[in-house]
């Protein structure tokens, strides 16, 4: 599991992977420059705000998510082959990277100082109280993670790493993994990176560490994420403000 397998038509990049990446770029800046001119829009075709918040994230997940799954089909059947021959291993280690990451962040937010939501988390919390949990999941839970681990593992260490130094390839996947969760709304201030680089790190961690199987690093972040919406379903609205 901890081996990196050597470079080759798995890890050439490809047509699909710049039509995936460019399309999350060009969404993201759209997104971050002119999304406000989607709303006058949205609010005439959908009942609330939030309804129109979930479709926009849908759409951009969901579009993207088609041509990186077309894109990664063969590393993603090989990864999950792989899994299934090791059951009990993915079964400890999903949940124990879990806990990992979470102590990880929780030490970084102490050490950097005074904990800070970032606008992605409080309007991830304010979409998970608006909408009901057979629409939030599917998104949250599964295409989302999907797309970033494709984007921010299999393309940025699995197939970048062939022609740059790994090292470079795994910070660059932790800063822009925490960059863009805070991109076109805070400035990329630090404050507000700090648990998403807890995140990152430990996402490339086992990434590198099962030999680049994306479908592990996959599984702990729908994990985390799915943890994440369970606790705000769970949770009275008056502690989640506190």
């Amino acid at each position: 599991m901890g081996k990196i397998p050597p470079p080759g038509r798995l890890y050439g990049f490809n047509g699909l992977d710049a039509v995936a990446a460019g399309l999350y770029l060009g969404l993201m800046l759209f997104a971050a420059f002119a999304g406000g001119l989607l709303a006058p829009l949205l609010q005439g075709l959908l009942p609330t705000q939030a309804a129109a918040t979930y479709a926009v994230n849908l759409v951009f997940y969901a579009s993207i998510g088609i041509f990186a799954l077309l894109a990664a089909r063969r590393v993603v059947a090989r990864d999950t082959r792989i899994l299934a021959t090791r059951p009990w291993f993915t079964l400890a280690m999903v949940p124990a990277s879990v806990v990992v990451m979470l102590v990880l962040t929780a030490v970084l937010v102490t050490a950097t100082g005074q904990a800070r939501a970032s606008e992605n988390q409080l309007g991830v919390q304010s979409l998970v109280e608006e909408v009901p949990a057979w629409l939030i999941v599917p998104l949250l839970v599964f295409v989302g993670p999907f797309v970033e681990e494709y984007l921010f593992r299999h393309l940025l260490i699995g197939k970048l790493s062939g022609r740059v130094n790994i090292w470079i390839c795994c910070a660059l996947s932790v800063l822009l993994f925490a960059g863009v969760h805070v991109f076109g709304q805070e400035g990329l201030s630090f404050q507000p990176m700090v648990p998403y680089l807890g995140m990152g790190a430990v996402l490339v961690a086992v990434y590198v560490w099962t030999g680049k199987n994306v479908m592990f690093a996959f599984l702990v972040h729908a994990c985390k994420n799915l943890l994440a919406v369970l606790l705000i379903y769970a949770l009275p609205p008056q502690l989640l403000g506190a």
